[in-house]
């Protein structure tokens, strides 16, 4: 998905409705369950293995994860559809979701390309950035000395 890649208001409108209209779809082929959504980003040329893995993880561990993206960037989502009144399924998806990190991490990729940090991935990103997160947290704080912006989202001040 590129928006950019278009040259109209409208066929970026068109792109961004199929990109939302995803996950409704998705949660079809489970009805009742919950999407739980998550997403990494891999060099362009881990893509195929990356996402290879992670369809094939799902599958191993009885999940049902569409997988979607916008992979010009290496960036790609899975939605988790779980019954979240089974702490068994809900135990998988954490799991998973911990072993896609954990993957995309030993790729040079990043945890994540656009959603979850402190909300699931803060350790990750530890993991990912090392040392850097001390530095990270100093610019916030001399940046936003009240913590106002985000407070604890991505760094624990």
């Amino acid at each position: 998905f590129d928006a950019a890649a278009t040259s109209t208001a409208e066929e970026r409108n068109k792109l961004w409705q199929a990109r939302h209209d995803m996950y409704w779809a998705s949660l079809q082929l489970r009805p009742g369950a919950k999407g739980i959504s998550t997403d990494v980003c891999v060099p362009i040329s881990r893509l195929a293995e990356c996402v290879g893995a992670a369809r094939d993880k799902a599958e191993s561990m009885g999940l049902m994860a569409p997988i979607v993206g916008h992979v010009g960037d290496g960036n790609f989502h899975a939605l988790l559809l779980i019954d979240m009144d089974s702490g068994i399924e809900r135990q998988k998806a954490d799991d998973y979701v911990g072993w896609l990190n954990d993957l995309a991490i030993s790729m040079d990729g990043t945890c994540t390309g656009e959603h979850g940090i402190g909300q699931g991935k803060r350790p990750y990103l530890q993991k990912e950035l090392g040392e850097t997160i001390r530095y990270m947290a100093a610019i916030k704080a001399a940046l936003d000395p009240e913590n106002i912006m985000n407070p604890g989202k991505i760094l624990e001040m």
